[in-house]
Protein backbone atom coordinates (compact mmCIF):
# COMPACT_ATOMS: atom_id res chain seq x y z
CA UNK A 1 0.00 0.00 0.00
CA UNK A 2 1.45 3.63 -1.14
CA UNK A 3 1.81 5.76 2.54
CA UNK A 4 1.04 9.28 2.49
CA UNK A 5 4.31 10.55 4.52
CA UNK A 6 6.30 8.83 1.87
CA UNK A 7 4.70 11.07 -1.19
CA UNK A 8 7.85 12.17 -3.70
CA UNK A 9 8.02 15.13 -4.75
CA UNK A 10 6.84 15.20 -8.04
CA UNK A 11 6.20 17.40 -11.25
CA UNK A 12 2.22 17.00 -12.03
CA UNK A 13 3.48 16.38 -15.63
CA UNK A 14 5.42 13.87 -14.12
CA UNK A 15 2.65 12.46 -12.28
CA UNK A 16 0.56 12.22 -15.51
CA UNK A 17 3.62 10.72 -17.05
CA UNK A 18 3.81 7.79 -14.58
CA UNK A 19 -0.19 7.57 -15.10
CA UNK A 20 0.46 6.77 -18.76
CA UNK A 21 2.95 4.21 -18.03
CA UNK A 22 1.10 2.51 -15.42
CA UNK A 23 -1.90 2.37 -17.77
CA UNK A 24 -0.05 1.24 -20.76
CA UNK A 25 1.41 -1.42 -18.88
CA UNK A 26 -1.89 -2.81 -18.13
CA UNK A 27 -3.20 -3.61 -21.66
CA UNK A 28 -6.59 -3.78 -21.20
CA UNK A 29 -9.05 -2.71 -18.53
CA UNK A 30 -12.43 -2.48 -16.52
CA UNK A 31 -12.53 0.84 -15.28
CA UNK A 32 -14.88 1.15 -12.19
CA UNK A 33 -17.10 4.39 -13.36
CA UNK A 34 -19.07 6.30 -11.00
CA UNK A 35 -18.85 9.86 -13.01
CA UNK A 36 -17.18 11.41 -10.45
CA UNK A 37 -13.85 13.84 -10.70
CA UNK A 38 -11.73 11.29 -10.42
CA UNK A 39 -13.18 8.16 -12.47
CA UNK A 40 -14.20 10.22 -15.23
CA UNK A 41 -10.59 11.71 -15.02
CA UNK A 42 -9.12 7.82 -15.26
CA UNK A 43 -11.48 6.49 -17.48
CA UNK A 44 -10.68 9.09 -20.35
CA UNK A 45 -7.13 8.76 -19.82
CA UNK A 46 -7.40 4.92 -19.48
CA UNK A 47 -9.37 5.19 -23.27
CA UNK A 48 -6.29 8.46 -24.73
CA UNK A 49 -3.84 5.54 -24.05
CA UNK A 50 -5.77 2.13 -24.56
CA UNK A 51 -8.12 2.86 -27.07
CA UNK A 52 -10.82 0.03 -27.42
CA UNK A 53 -9.39 -1.76 -24.67
CA UNK A 54 -11.41 -0.50 -22.08
CA UNK A 55 -14.84 -0.86 -20.75
CA UNK A 56 -16.57 1.04 -17.97
CA UNK A 57 -18.71 -0.63 -15.47
CA UNK A 58 -21.50 1.60 -13.98
CA UNK A 59 -22.83 0.26 -11.29
CA UNK A 60 -27.14 0.74 -10.39
CA UNK A 61 -27.58 0.31 -6.38
CA UNK A 62 -29.66 1.59 -3.89
CA UNK A 63 -27.21 4.35 -2.25
CA UNK A 64 -26.48 6.05 -5.68
CA UNK A 65 -28.80 8.80 -6.71
CA UNK A 66 -30.34 8.59 -10.42
CA UNK A 67 -29.43 11.54 -11.35
CA UNK A 68 -25.73 10.77 -11.17
CA UNK A 69 -26.17 7.00 -12.45
CA UNK A 70 -27.96 8.86 -15.62
CA UNK A 71 -25.19 11.58 -15.98
CA UNK A 72 -22.55 9.06 -16.06
CA UNK A 73 -24.25 6.77 -18.58
CA UNK A 74 -24.60 9.68 -20.70
CA UNK A 75 -21.03 11.11 -21.00
CA UNK A 76 -19.54 7.15 -21.46
CA UNK A 77 -21.87 6.87 -24.40
CA UNK A 78 -21.36 10.85 -25.70
CA UNK A 79 -17.72 9.76 -25.85
CA UNK A 80 -17.80 6.41 -27.74
CA UNK A 81 -16.50 4.31 -24.63
CA UNK A 82 -18.05 0.76 -24.35
CA UNK A 83 -20.17 0.73 -20.87
CA UNK A 84 -21.68 -1.88 -19.69
CA UNK A 85 -24.25 -1.33 -17.01
CA UNK A 86 -25.31 -3.22 -13.83
CA UNK A 87 -26.67 -3.43 -10.17
CA UNK A 88 -26.01 -4.63 -7.11
CA UNK A 89 -28.26 -4.96 -4.33
CA UNK A 90 -27.05 -3.59 -1.52
CA UNK A 91 -30.00 -3.37 1.17
CA UNK A 92 -29.94 -7.13 0.87
CA UNK A 93 -26.42 -7.73 2.50
CA UNK A 94 -27.12 -7.25 6.49
CA UNK A 95 -23.52 -6.99 6.69
CA UNK A 96 -23.92 -3.53 4.81
CA UNK A 97 -27.43 -2.45 6.06
CA UNK A 98 -25.75 -3.08 9.33
CA UNK A 99 -23.78 -0.62 9.61
CA UNK A 100 -20.80 -1.07 11.17
CA UNK A 101 -17.39 0.86 10.68
CA UNK A 102 -16.49 -1.99 8.24
CA UNK A 103 -19.51 -1.14 5.60
CA UNK A 104 -17.30 0.08 2.93
CA UNK A 105 -15.15 -2.84 3.01
CA UNK A 106 -18.43 -4.75 2.17
CA UNK A 107 -20.01 -2.79 -0.11
CA UNK A 108 -16.62 -2.68 -1.68
CA UNK A 109 -16.11 -6.70 -1.14
CA UNK A 110 -19.73 -6.87 -3.34
CA UNK A 111 -19.07 -4.64 -6.00
CA UNK A 112 -15.50 -5.91 -6.98
CA UNK A 113 -16.52 -9.36 -6.73
CA UNK A 114 -18.82 -8.52 -9.53
CA UNK A 115 -16.50 -6.55 -11.88
CA UNK A 116 -14.04 -9.54 -11.41
CA UNK A 117 -17.03 -11.82 -13.09
CA UNK A 118 -17.81 -8.79 -15.82
CA UNK A 119 -13.61 -8.99 -16.20
CA UNK A 120 -13.44 -12.80 -16.53
CA UNK A 121 -16.83 -13.00 -19.58
CA UNK A 122 -14.69 -10.32 -21.66
CA UNK A 123 -11.36 -11.65 -20.72
CA UNK A 124 -10.19 -8.42 -19.30
CA UNK A 125 -7.04 -8.57 -16.96
CA UNK A 126 -7.15 -6.21 -14.67
CA UNK A 127 -9.99 -3.79 -12.99
CA UNK A 128 -9.25 -0.28 -12.15
CA UNK A 129 -10.88 2.49 -9.20
CA UNK A 130 -10.14 6.19 -9.43
CA UNK A 131 -8.58 6.21 -6.08
CA UNK A 132 -6.93 9.07 -5.30
CA UNK A 133 -3.84 9.61 -2.95
CA UNK A 134 -5.56 12.04 -1.04
CA UNK A 135 -7.96 8.51 0.09
CA UNK A 136 -4.80 7.28 2.17
CA UNK A 137 -5.49 9.86 4.28
CA UNK A 138 -8.93 9.30 5.62
CA UNK A 139 -10.61 6.15 7.23
CA UNK A 140 -11.34 4.05 3.79
CA UNK A 141 -11.91 0.15 5.12
CA UNK A 142 -12.74 -0.31 1.55
CA UNK A 143 -8.98 -0.44 1.00
CA UNK A 144 -8.62 -3.84 2.18
CA UNK A 145 -11.11 -5.19 -0.10
CA UNK A 146 -9.90 -3.62 -3.49
CA UNK A 147 -6.77 -4.91 -1.84
CA UNK A 148 -7.84 -8.49 -1.57
CA UNK A 149 -9.73 -8.70 -5.25
CA UNK A 150 -6.86 -7.31 -6.82
CA UNK A 151 -7.66 -3.94 -8.08
CA UNK A 152 -5.43 -1.83 -9.12
CA UNK A 153 -5.50 2.62 -8.15
CA UNK A 154 -3.68 4.07 -11.23
CA UNK A 155 -4.29 7.84 -9.71
CA UNK A 156 -3.65 6.60 -6.66
CA UNK A 157 -0.11 4.83 -7.59
CA UNK A 158 0.79 7.98 -9.44
CA UNK A 159 -0.04 9.65 -6.64
CA UNK A 160 -2.39 12.35 -8.04
CA UNK A 161 -4.27 14.31 -5.39
CA UNK A 162 -8.09 15.37 -5.92
CA UNK A 163 -6.89 19.53 -6.76
CA UNK A 164 -4.39 17.83 -9.41
CA UNK A 165 -6.84 15.52 -10.49
CA UNK A 166 -9.18 18.84 -10.98
CA UNK A 167 -6.47 20.47 -12.83
CA UNK A 168 -5.77 17.59 -15.56
CA UNK A 169 -9.13 17.26 -15.85
CA UNK A 170 -9.99 21.02 -16.30
CA UNK A 171 -6.97 20.80 -19.35
CA UNK A 172 -8.52 18.22 -20.99
CA UNK A 173 -11.92 20.02 -21.00
CA UNK A 174 -13.58 17.70 -19.18
CA UNK A 175 -16.98 18.98 -17.62
CA UNK A 176 -16.30 16.93 -14.08
CA UNK A 177 -13.19 19.01 -13.37
CA UNK A 178 -14.64 21.41 -11.12
CA UNK A 179 -17.67 19.05 -10.12
CA UNK A 180 -18.47 18.78 -6.30
CA UNK A 181 -17.20 15.67 -4.17
CA UNK A 182 -19.81 12.42 -4.00
CA UNK A 183 -19.95 9.79 -1.85
CA UNK A 184 -22.97 7.14 -1.57
CA UNK A 185 -25.74 8.31 0.50
CA UNK A 186 -25.42 5.79 2.69
CA UNK A 187 -21.87 7.58 4.26
CA UNK A 188 -24.58 10.48 5.71
CA UNK A 189 -25.98 7.64 8.20
CA UNK A 190 -24.18 7.14 11.23
CA UNK A 191 -22.39 3.85 12.22
CA UNK A 192 -24.56 2.26 14.23
CA UNK A 193 -27.99 2.91 12.70
CA UNK A 194 -29.17 0.54 10.29
CA UNK A 195 -29.54 1.41 6.70
CA UNK A 196 -32.67 1.11 5.14
CA UNK A 197 -34.48 1.84 1.78
CA UNK A 198 -36.35 5.37 3.69
CA UNK A 199 -33.26 6.94 5.05
CA UNK A 200 -31.76 6.46 1.86
CA UNK A 201 -34.75 8.30 -0.06
CA UNK A 202 -34.52 10.62 2.60
CA UNK A 203 -31.36 12.02 2.45
CA UNK A 204 -31.20 11.28 -1.92
CA UNK A 205 -34.47 13.85 -1.60
CA UNK A 206 -33.09 16.10 0.41
CA UNK A 207 -29.79 16.54 -0.95
CA UNK A 208 -31.61 17.03 -4.52
CA UNK A 209 -33.92 20.17 -3.14
CA UNK A 210 -30.73 21.53 -1.56
CA UNK A 211 -29.20 21.16 -5.23
CA UNK A 212 -32.09 22.87 -6.62
CA UNK A 213 -31.71 25.54 -4.59
CA UNK A 214 -28.19 26.26 -5.77
CA UNK A 215 -25.87 24.96 -2.92
CA UNK A 216 -22.52 23.49 -4.78
CA UNK A 217 -21.43 21.07 -1.80
CA UNK A 218 -23.98 19.86 0.17
CA UNK A 219 -24.46 16.98 2.81
CA UNK A 220 -27.47 15.83 4.53
CA UNK A 221 -26.38 13.71 7.64
CA UNK A 222 -29.12 11.78 8.96
CA UNK A 223 -29.83 11.38 12.64
CA UNK A 224 -32.99 10.06 12.93
CA UNK A 225 -35.54 12.81 13.40
CA UNK A 226 -32.79 15.12 13.09
CA UNK A 227 -31.54 16.44 9.62
CA UNK A 228 -28.00 17.98 10.10
CA UNK A 229 -27.33 20.26 6.88
CA UNK A 230 -23.40 20.61 6.06
CA UNK A 231 -22.76 23.20 3.06
CA UNK A 232 -19.13 25.46 2.27
CA UNK A 233 -18.85 28.56 4.72
CA UNK A 234 -19.68 30.96 2.23
CA UNK A 235 -23.00 28.72 1.30
CA UNK A 236 -24.54 29.40 5.00
CA UNK A 237 -25.97 32.44 4.93
CA UNK A 238 -28.09 30.98 1.91
CA UNK A 239 -29.20 28.09 4.18
CA UNK A 240 -30.80 31.16 6.78
CA UNK A 241 -32.24 32.58 3.61
CA UNK A 242 -33.82 29.74 2.57
CA UNK A 243 -34.68 28.37 6.02
CA UNK A 244 -38.55 28.30 6.17
CA UNK A 245 -38.58 26.54 2.44
CA UNK A 246 -35.87 24.09 3.80
CA UNK A 247 -37.46 23.85 6.86
CA UNK A 248 -40.39 22.66 5.35
CA UNK A 249 -39.13 20.36 2.52
CA UNK A 250 -37.45 18.03 5.11
CA UNK A 251 -39.97 18.32 7.58
CA UNK A 252 -42.49 17.14 4.08
CA UNK A 253 -39.76 14.67 4.25
CA UNK A 254 -40.45 13.05 7.39
CA UNK A 255 -37.40 15.07 9.35
CA UNK A 256 -39.08 16.84 12.69
CA UNK A 257 -35.78 18.84 13.35
CA UNK A 258 -33.65 20.99 10.61
CA UNK A 259 -30.16 21.98 11.90
CA UNK A 260 -26.87 23.28 10.29
CA UNK A 261 -23.46 22.10 11.07
CA UNK A 262 -21.65 25.13 11.62
CA UNK A 263 -18.15 23.57 10.84
CA UNK A 264 -19.55 23.28 7.21
CA UNK A 265 -19.11 20.58 4.87
CA UNK A 266 -15.98 18.63 5.37
CA UNK A 267 -15.34 15.10 3.80
CA UNK A 268 -15.98 12.11 5.91
CA UNK A 269 -17.51 13.46 8.91
CA UNK A 270 -19.02 10.54 10.33
CA UNK A 271 -15.42 9.36 10.97
CA UNK A 272 -14.77 11.76 12.97
CA UNK A 273 -15.92 9.57 15.81
CA UNK A 274 -13.33 6.52 14.99
CA UNK A 275 -10.63 9.10 14.75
Amino acid sequence: MLSKSKNNIMTLSGKEKHLYEILLSLKKVIVAFSGGVDSTYLLVKAKQVLGENVIAVLVASETFPGREYNTAADFAKRNGIRLIETRVHELTNESFASNSPERCYHCKTGLFSQLKDIAKENEIPFIVDGSNFDDLSDYRPGIKAKEEQGVRSPLQEARLTKEEIRILSKNLGLPTWNKPSFACLSSRIPYGSPITQCKIDQLDRSEEFLLKLGFKQVRVRHHGEIARIEVEPDEMKMVLNNREAISAELKNLGFNYITMDIQGYRTGSMNEVIK
